[in-house]
């Protein structure tokens, strides 16, 4: 059985979190005050991702406090720890194809960053830690084989994306992809998920030797509301939405058939306080994910759809970008049986709520600058 804290529990505790002015960042804030928790935010409201103002956003509650620092300076993480009960360290660089030309910056904030966080907790020691991994660790997902046999492939090499087969094989035989559980071995393929990967070990190995509990999130992709529309490597939802609301074709990688899981932010943030408050999850990772796969061309003809733009088709563009895995959606079978989450938000309704937002926001950008610089560096072709 579960057990979860009460709400006594939770009363006059403080939780920071890392990153926290951010996407995921403020809508596990808005879930945490709902739960009788007090919440600070540790933030450097990086340009990329706040735009050029550098305040904290408006969306975030006036409960939460607000510190301004950067999680790879000490000062700052001392002084955000100060008084804490826990911690969530959200805080990163993120963007596969950018970490792939950025790789000082990306090895900087998330692995030195996280150090910093480390060394500070043994001074100023917490209950739990969450930490913010990604599905991205896996490379590719899990398949089966055509005689049943489960399959953990590496990732396509160039030679074949150049020839455009898409799908992987074994021995010749096609493979079907499943979901993808936490025993999955990991395979990065992008500096951006090897800093993820080595986060997440990073903490557990701490938590390990400095008896603290700790517990790994796998987020798949999330999309919602307060997403940056601002960072050129923002959700493929945000992405897409932008380009309909300005009247221009998403445009499609490979042949479009490649799979996701899409998670609302929402069942996020509530996976996230789980973490916090299941005592059995400590030591151990899980995949936070819908548990459904959508193709990439479906999720676009879907998000049409919602927002009335149904007579501007997806461009399949038959691109590739290295780095980019085929398949991978999760199993979330564990994150059910340990935490008690079940995803509540469907995506019918949460495409619903995003483009209700969407039609508030300042649309209009450019992503050719992104797509030059992955270019340029032969990341794309």
């Amino acid at each position: 059985m579960t057990r979860h804290t009460t709400q006594s529990d939770r009363m006059h505790k403080t939780i920071l979190i890392t990153g926290g002015a951010g996407f995921v960042g403020s809508h596990l804030a808005d879930d945490l005050l709902a739960h009788g928790y007090r919440v600070r935010v540790l933030d450097n409201l990086t340009e990329q991702v706040h735009g050029k103002r550098a305040r904290f956003p408006d969306y975030l509650s006036s409960e939460v406090e607000c510190l301004r620092g950067d999680v790879r300076d000490r000062d700052d993480v001392r002084r955000a720890l100060d008084g804490v009960d826990a911690v969530y360290h959200f805080a990163s660089a993120v963007g596969v194809g950018q970490s792939m030309v950025q790789i000082e910056r990306y090895t900087d904030v998330n692995n030195i960053g996280t150090a910093v966080l480390l060394e500070a907790l043994l001074e100023q020691p917490v209950t739990r830690l969450v930490v913010a991994s990604s599905m991205s660790i896996y490379g590719e997902g899990l398949y089966q084989t055509a005689d049943g046999r489960a399959c953990a492939p590496r990732e396509r090499s160039t030679a074949q994306l150049k020839q455009s087969q898409w799908e992987l094989a074994d021995n010749g035989s096609a493979l079907t992809p499943v979901a993808t559980p936490e025993t999955k071995v990991a395979l990065p393929a992008s500096v951006y998920a090897l800093s993820k990967y080595d986060q997440e070990r990073m903490a557990l190995i701490f938590g390990r030797a400095y008896d603290l509990p700790v517990v790994g999130l796998r987020f798949f992709n999330i999309y919602g509301p307060r997403q940056a529309l601002s960072n050129p490597y923002t959700g493929v939802l945000a992405i897409f939405s932008a380009r309909y609301l300005n009247d221009e074709p998403p445009l499609i990688f490979e042949d479009g058939c490649q799979q996701r899981d899409f998670v609302h932010v929402r069942d996020v943030a509530r996976a996230c306080r789980l973490a916090l408050e299941t005592p059995r999850a400590a030591a151990q990772v899980f995949n936070i994910g819908s548990g459904h796969a959508y193709s990439i061309v479906d999720i676009a003809r879907r998000l049409a759809v919602t927002l009335g733009k149904s007579g501007i088709h997806a461009e399949i563009t038959g691109r590739y970008r290295n780095g980019d895995i085929r398949h991978c959606f999760a199993d979330i079978a564990s994150a059910s049986a340990v935490l008690g989450y079940t995803p509540e938000i469907t995506l019918e309704a949460g495409l619903e709520e995003l483009v209700e937002w969407l039609r508030t926001q300042n649309t209009h950008r450019d992503s050719h600058a992104r797509r030059s610089q992955t270019a340029a560096h032969g990341l794309s072709a």
